[in-house]
């Protein structure tokens, strides 16, 4: 048998076992000096082989420092029982890669590109791509959107842009008294999503503690202000006393504030034709 016709086999007996089992998927979606990257792609139950099913892409927080590709796993199993093909995406952090914020934008960008370049196999409907994330993972899915920080060796006639976004607490204001600013300086204004809105962004919606010692409301509500201004969509969600990090889900605590983002997640993908109604 041919090596490539087998490797395919291989690979397809693999991904109808894990469609069965309900285990994600996790294939390398970028090689770049010794590192490869990975993704792990959540079917959902019902998937059959040649659908193209609306697509999700979360990426974790941690300051683009550090952070682990399965802080939304959970996350992204909801999103699959939705109908939804969820993805987790690892990318390139300071603590394991020496890297700066613009390799963790750029990581983005190669992410959904290769969901795009890879739709047929994958399954994905390339017109409903939503990315999403926390903190460093929100700024780095919403840069994908802004920004032109690009890995020269894509191929960049694919668009990395996704077409929603679901931010929970994004550092996506990275300019003077701001988040990043002491490490970017006068590059700001390069990754900063906040200075690079205009027309066409992509519809968003955001999640944000009132107690969040990051990211002001001050600054969410000019985000969506600016989005607006735009024709783009901004719905901007404050959970009153909460800090940093308050959607995250844990089985050692109460899970009001991981369901009630979902929740209100689901509807906004909902308005938008991502997920179907029950």
């Amino acid at each position: 048998m041919n090596k490539t016709v087998y490797i395919l086999c291989v690979s397809l007996l693999t991904m109808l076992k894990s469609y069965a089992q309900n285990e994600p998927i996790e294939l390398v979606y970028k090689e770049v000096d010794t590192v490869s990257l990975a993704m792990k792609l959540y079917y959902p139950e019902d998937y059959v082989e040649g659908e193209r099913r609306p697509a999700i892409i979360l990426f974790f927080g941690g300051g683009w420092n550090k952070g682990s590709i399965n802080q939304f796993r959970m996350q992204a199993k909801y999103f699959a029982s939705k109908g939804m093909l969820a993805v987790t995406a690892d990318y390139r952090v300071r603590t394991r890669h020496g890297t700066t914020p613009f390799e963790c934008v750029k990581d983005a960008r190669s992410a959904i590109r290769y969901l795009r370049e890879h739709a047929d196999e994958l399954g994905i409907d390339t017109s409903r791509i939503a990315a999403g994330g926390g903190s460093a993972g929100g700024h780095i899915a919403a840069a994908a959107d802004l920004t032109f920080i690009d890995e020269i060796s894509d191929n960049l006639s694919v668009d990395p842009r996704p077409n929603a976004l679901v931010l929970f607490n994004p550092v996506f204001n990275n300019g003077p008294d701001n988040y990043g600013y002491d490490r970017l300086n006068e590059r700001y204004i390069e990754i900063s999503p906040f200075h690079l809105i205009r027309k066409g962004a992509a519809p968003a919606v955001v999640f944000l503690g009132t107690d969040d010692k990051l990211i002001p409301i001050k600054t969410a509500k000019e985000y969506q202000t600016k989005m607006l201004e735009v024709g783009s969509r901004c719905d901007l969600f404050l959970y009153e006393g909460q800090g940093h990090g308050f959607f995250n889900y844990s089985p050692k605590k109460n899970s009001k504030y991981y369901q009630q983002t979902l929740d209100e997640s689901v509807k906004f993908l909902l308005s938008l034709g991502f997920i179907k109604h029950d």
